[in-house]
């Protein structure tokens, strides 16, 4: 009998341990709770995040475009670099076999004022007209196109009428403040054709 008991006691014992064994193996294969509210809250939390986000970018966005616009506006409006107040300092003028050099930082002063499109220049004498054998006054200007480093004035006010409705193509090199300035000066009237060579200074404030 003793036997007997001890036989259903082991019985008893491994039909508990096996029913324990199969609880925790399922158990085992179940996450945690907390496990369980963290996955099923974490779509909702990213979610709410992207709705926060979403408007900073968009924002973000329109601030770019606008910036590069205002950018792109300010790039066109922009004088271009010749544009300025400068003042000659030298001319050499070469017709056929004669080169005449002029030194304007003594007895004459000669500037050239350029904006976005219009030019105009201005020329007289230092000693405000009391010389008579120097005195010297010429004014003009117009509108003008520049592209890289071609030049071209179109000369349509002048002192000296008959220099008035032509073109003048000159090829222009600017490195800092120096502009130096080279072209063909054609006016058949005048019998003018020359090569005319001007090196100028910007003037500043």
């Amino acid at each position: 009998m003793k036997q007997e008991e001890t036989g259903a006691e082991s019985a008893n014992k491994k039909a508990r341990a096996t029913a324990i064994a199969r609880k925790n193996k399922t158990a085992s294969l179940q996450p945690p709770q907390s496990s369980i509210s963290y996955i099923a809250l974490l779509p909702l939390s990213n979610m709410r995040k992207m709705k926060q986000i979403i408007p900073f970018v968009a924002i973000l966005t329109v601030l770019a475009s606008c910036e590069s616009a205002i950018e792109a506006k300010r790039l066109k409006n922009a004088p271009p670099p010749i544009a300025g107040t400068w003042k000659l300092l030298s001319g050499t003028l070469i017709q056929k076999n004669d080169t005449t050099v002029t030194d304007y930082t003594k007895n004459q002063s000669f500037v050239k004022i350029i904006n976005g499109d219009h030019f105009a220049f201005l020329l007289h004498d230092n000693s405000k007209g009391k010389d008579s054998a120097a005195a010297v006054f010429s004014a003009g200007g117009g509108h003008y196109t520049i592209h890289d480093s071609t030049y071209t004035e179109m000369l349509e006010y002048c002192n000296d009428r008959q220099w008035e409705g032509n073109s003048f193509t000159f090829t222009v090199v600017i490195h800092n403040d120096t502009l130096i300035q080279k072209g063909v000066e054609k006016v058949k009237d005048l019998n003018v054709d020359r090569i005319n060579i001007e090196k100028y200074i910007r003037m500043k404030d």
